[in-house]
């Protein structure tokens, strides 16, 4: 049976639209462009100790992301110098290893062609505002 849950784990999209807020806008968008789909979010706001391992552990995150149809990664900004040690880059990579689907929704992305294929991102998508993002989540249904 394929699972019909759509993980979404997004960083905050600047002050206004925190990850929370950010990853339900997601999910709504998700819920309206196919309604058979699920969604759970999964806020992923920075640790204090800045350790991502320990917060995607303490988040029970690869099990959860191994239920799941597909992951949808994102925040503010995505860009070759900031992915190292990001939480977008231990998850896109955890989920290529679990051969698990993963999407981005960014504010802004300057990653190259050849970074979101070393990533192996299905789609990155840019959305910076509430309705933006719930676009997003609409497209990412008719595409998970």
């Amino acid at each position: 049976m394929i699972p019909r849950t759509v993980l979404i784990a997004v960083e905050p999209f600047g002050r206004q639209l925190d990850a929370e807020r950010a990853g339900r806008a997601i999910g709504r968008g998700v819920e309206a462009g196919d309604p058979t789909l699920e969604v759970e979010v999964c806020p992923i706001e920075p640790a204090a100790s800045g350790d991502v391992r320990e917060l995607l552990a303490a988040l029970d995150f690869d099990r959860r992301m191994r239920a799941a149809r597909a992951v949808v990664v994102g925040g503010a900004h995505l860009d070759e110098r900031t992915l190292l040690g990001s939480a977008t880059f231990e998850i896109a990579t955890r989920a290529r290893q679990a051969g698990v689907p993963a999407y981005a929704v960014t504010g802004k992305s300057d990653l190259s062609r050849f970074d979101a294929r070393i990533l192996d991102l299905q789609v990155i998508l840019e959305a910076r505002s509430t309705r933006s993002l719930r676009r997003a989540g609409e497209q990412l249904a008719a595409l998970v």
